[in-house]
């Protein structure tokens, strides 16, 4: 064998000194549907705090007909993909990016699939951190925007009356089709928001759904119809960074990401 003559330099124990690596404030994990394509992307850009790191995986989804039933079947496999999300590292938050799925499983099982491997872990998801943020901006009588079938929109009304709160007004565009929600222009939701927004006696506007696209306008819109709105994803970011311990402001995407999660 024929020595390679011209390596100079054999450097094979450099040394090195560690850091925290990324996300030193915070990490969060999410888990969103196999056929979503907005919860990034609005997600992404509420999680911009220096020294904040997220993760995404997914959790496979039969969208074709959105009901309470295939909902459900999500649960076989959401501790498969919690477990997906830096394992063996430090992980703040993890999340499951489903309104309407988190209530059809059940708040408490998702949390205990989602910990089956970190118990101590911090965990949310849009169903509770929507009714946490409507709390947290005093918000009583809310005026309810879905996309999805009746069955689905009756079980959320039902469950946002159980925490407390009272529901006046609905509206949904009816849409069986999950995959078809991430095409629903954001001129169509925001027009469904100012139409809803003028119901009277209700305080908030609660648009659910992480496949909406509508983050960018809520500011705007918090504006025109004079109350407060909490989406899926709005609220979902919120949650998970205060779940995190970091309380920051956010402006641009309306007021509850100005607040922290206690008074």
């Amino acid at each position: 064998m024929t020595a390679v003559a011209d390596l100079t330099i054999d450097l094979r124990q450099l040394p090195y000194e560690m850091d925290a690596g990324l996300g030193p404030r915070g990490r969060i994990g999410l888990i969103a549907l196999s056929g979503d394509q907005t919860i990034e992307h609005e997600c992404r850009q509420i999680w911009q705090q220096p020294d904040v790191a997220h993760y995404v995986t997914r959790i496979l989804h039969h969208a074709g007909n959105v009901n309470l039933e295939t909902l459900r079947r999500m649960e076989g496999g959401l501790a498969d993909a919690a477990a997906l999300l830096l394992p063996g590292l430090r992980l703040e938050v993890m999340a499951f990016g489903c309104t309407s799925g988190s209530l059809s499983i059940g708040i408490a099982r998702v949390h205990e699939l989602l910990r089956q491997q970190r118990p101590e872990l911090r965990c949310t998801t849009p169903m509770e951190a929507g009714c946490l943020a409507l709390q947290r901006l005093g918000a009583r009588r809310i005026a309810f925007l879905s996309p999805y079938q009746h069955e689905v929109n009756q079980a959320m009304r039902q469950y946002l009356i159980e925490q407390g709160f009272s529901v006046p007004a609905m509206a949904s565009w009816n849409i069986a089709n999950g995959a078809m929600v991430n095409r629903v222009s954001q001129a169509s939701a925001a027009e469904a928001v100012r139409q809803i927004g003028r119901a009277p006696d209700t305080d908030a506007v609660f648009v659910s759904c992480t496949a909406l696209r509508l983050v960018e306008r809520i500011e705007a819109l918090e504006q025109e119809i004079g109350k407060p709105i909490v989406t899926s994803n709005q609220a979902l970011a919120w949650h998970c960074l205060r779940l995190a311990g970091i309380d920051d402001a956010v402006p641009g995407f309306g007021r509850l990401l100005m607040l922290p999660l206690d008074e």
